[in-house]
């Protein structure tokens, strides 16, 4: 019986020394309960520069451990096949494990102490954004609350991992310069004994970061196996703390008994191209898809970058090249911050999709492509991407490749027309002598000289040529759709600023968040500073970041099309291995918000002779907002489901108005208009045709007054 218990007890203790378990790993929440116990740190610890073995008891507050530790070693050295002598480089590529993209959750960082909760360990996640005051709730990192070299932060990868290097910045803070410059690595199996990374019989000293921006990547000499990882900083920026945000790299063990890590997995059916492509790699992908889709897809391109490199986009409809009566045109844009990679990532996975369903029958897809001319730009701004894809996912940093080659950026790069139209507001010049809509491009903006990306005026032109109905511009480093104004009225930053759109706009945000599997769930961890997902996933561009110029703004006030930012994850450069969740996550977002270019009213304006008429205006009683008809007098106005009563005008014509409805169903409702001829521009036709002047009434003779 005393054997059979030994043997049991034998297994117990190699499953929490290996990482093994048969059930669901609750062991791990008592663990969570008891870390205080064997955490305390004694207050005689040894002077910097002793050996590791000291060092390693004093981690774990244990001197008894030192025979634990002995066989700790060996078991991390018999995994991953460390000898006595120096190391041998070796080449293994693993993708991180996800501080930055929240796989890893908050209760798997740990730390020997903290400054305040706000940079706490949970916060000591690669390019995390802190607030903009000091000691804000969401700070910029963790900051160790005592400043020695023995202090650390522990990741917990809740299972075996193949341990390759870490990614280190300092502290995200507009006040503060904290980062560590030095640091050792320390391995466990037990989270109680520990073992320091060596070379041959010495600690291995990993250079860190010089400044707080910079990522900086150190690649272990060979893999080493274990559960827990920790980062022990050495040295640190004088004037500063020890403040880190980190990313471990690593590659999971075959476990198939680890249920915490299945039960979090998401897969995809989707055979699809899932890896970041260069721009040779993008074009080649782009005439892939044309080529498996000749009949519904058409490559083109807008315009140029800086260095030469052409914007191309992709149509999708079944007449491509061509603009249908009644079919409203759709575009989806990313990469305008060419760091912002997934959405440019997005773009190309889509096409791909739309393309394989339709050739095997899907409904949904084919009704999208046959009702309706979808235009999709991967990369706006290919030089900054390529900055960007030459440093990797993981060293990119948040702002490498975010603006245009000559330093603009090109998302706020457009005429702040919003400033010209409150200007006119306060003048009461609208509507009589000034419009609410299709306001024009300042002279200033369109000279040589003007401070205006080449990719910003290619947009321009390309947003002027197609009557776009609805686009979303896709970016990232949140999860949260924002839709404009971007600018606020007054001088107050960061205070509501709706559009008279307003509650469409927040229709079509609410659209593409609520489906989206992250936005609006209520119990997901913030990305950086905000928690969005208390407000729906959804946010007025004024009241997060009041910026002018934007994208946004400009598409609605001088084009028909309404324009939203789509935030589709808090990575912006995510590892390729995690592109096919990113898929995942905003697949039913992208179609979704594709549908609702069909809500609302459209129809076409007509003269007698049934001509369409160009440019025709359609107004909306209570939205100070109008539209305009197209090149052939067809429209498409967004309304939410309701009853209104909509006028049509146009110049040498009567008004026409009427009572249009829009139901609940996706599918715009139809409202044509047919306008007369007005006498005036009879009167004028007629004139003009006998090569005759109206006379002026200032020549005519006034009247004399009668003779008394």
């Amino acid at each position: 019986m005393m054997w059979f218990q030994a043997l049991l007890l034998l297994g117990f203790l190699l499953d929490v020394c290996y990482g093994y378990s048969s059930e669901d790993e609750d062991y791990y929440m008592q663990e969570l309960l008891s870390r205080e116990h064997y955490q305390r740190i004694p207050e005689n610890r040894e002077t910097p520069g002793q050996g590791i073995g000291k060092e390693s008891r004093s981690a774990s507050g244990k001197a008894g451990h030192r025979k634990s530790e002995k066989k700790n070693k060996k078991a991390v050295k018999a995994a991953d096949g460390v000898s006595g002598g120096s190391f041998a480089p070796e080449r293994v590529d693993c993708p991180p494990l996800g501080l930055e993209t929240l796989n890893i959750d908050d209760f798997q960082l740990h730390a020997s102490s903290r400054r305040h909760y706000g940079l706490g360990p949970h916060r000591g996640r690669l390019n995390i954004q802190g607030g903009l005051l000091e000691d804000d709730l969401y700070d910029g990192g963790w900051c160790a609350g005592r400043i020695d070299q023995l202090q650390w932060l522990e990741v917990d990868a809740r299972r075996l991992m193949k341990f390759t290097g870490v990614v280190t910045q300092g502290r995200s803070s507009l006040w503060s310069s904290d980062w560590v410059s030095s640091y050792k690595v320390l391995l466990s199996n037990d989270s109680h004994s520990w073992v320091t990374l060596k070379n041959d019989s010495r600690d291995l000293i990993f250079t860190g970061n010089r400044e707080k921006e910079i990522p900086v990547l150190n690649t272990f000499p060979k893999p080493v196996v274990a559960r827990y990882i920790r980062i022990n900083p050495r040295s640190w920026f004088p004037g500063g703390g020890i403040c880190m945000r980190v990313e471990i790299l690593g590659c999971p063990m075959p476990d198939p008994n680890n249920y915490y890590r299945r039960r979090n997995e998401v897969m995809t059916t989707d055979n699809l191209d899932f890896r970041h492509h260069s721009y040779k790699e993008m074009r080649q992908l782009m005439k892939v898809v044309n080529e498996k889709c000749p009949n519904i897809t058409r490559i083109y391109n807008i315009g140029r970058s800086f260095s030469g490199q052409k914007l191309y986009a992709i149509e999708i409809s079944d007449r491509p090249g061509e603009h249908e009566l009644g079919e409203p045109e759709f575009r989806y844009t990313a990469g305008s911050h060419g760091n912002e990679v997934l959405g440019r990532e997005l773009l190309l996975l889509l096409m791909q999709f739309m393309c394989q369903e339709y050739l095997s029958g899907n409904t949904r897809v084919r009704h999208l492509v046959e009702e309706t001319r979808i235009h999709l730009l991967p990369s706006v701004n290919p030089d900054g991407y390529d900055k960007a894809f030459a440093a990797g996912s993981e060293l990119s940093g948040w702002t490498l490749g975010r603006w245009s080659h000559d330093g603009l950026d090109i998302h706020h790069n457009f005429p702040d027309l919003s400033a010209v139209l409150w200007e006119a507001e306060s003048q009461n010049w609208v509507p009589r002598r000034f419009h609410n809509h299709h306001l024009p491009v300042p002279d200033w903006y369109r000279s040589e000289n003007a401070s205006v990306a080449l990719e910003t005026r290619a947009l321009v032109s390309w947003m002027e040529k197609i009557p776009f109905v609805l686009g979303g511009n896709l970016q990232g480093g949140e999860l949260v759709v924002s839709f404009p104004f971007d600018r606020t009225r007054s001088e107050t930053l960061r205070q509501p600023t709706p559009t008279a759109d307003d509650h469409v706009f927040r229709w079509l945000a609410f659209s593409y968040a609520s489906t989206h599997r992250l936005m609006t769930l209520a119990s997901r961890r913030v990305c950086h500073t905000h928690d969005f997902a208390k407000e729906d996933g959804t946010v007025n561009g004024a009241s997060w970041h009041t910026a002018a110029g934007s994208m946004n703004d400009f598409s609605y006030l001088h084009t028909n099309c309404f324009e939203l930012s789509m935030y589709v994850g808090c990575d912006k450069y995510p590892h390729e291995s995690e592109l096919p969740e990113e898929w995942e996550n905003n697949r039913e977002s992208l179609l979704v918000f594709m549908e609702q270019v069909h809500r609302g009213i459209k129809g076409v304006v007509r003269d007698a002779q049934g001509r369409g008429i160009a440019s025709a205006i359609i107004s909306v009683d209570g939205i100070n907002h109008d539209i305009r008809t197209a090149s052939e007098g067809d429209y498409w106005r967004l309304l939410n489901p309701g009853e209104y009563r909509v006028t049509a005008r146009a110049e040498g014509f009567g008004g026409s108005s009427r009572v249009c409805v829009v139901g609940y169903d996706i599918g715009a409702s139809g409202c044509d208009f047919t306008l007369e001829r007005s006498n005036l521009s009879r009167i004028r036709e007629i004139m003009q045709k006998f090569n005759k002047q109206p006379i002026s009434t200032r020549r005519l003779r006034q009247p004399r007054p009668l003779d008394t």
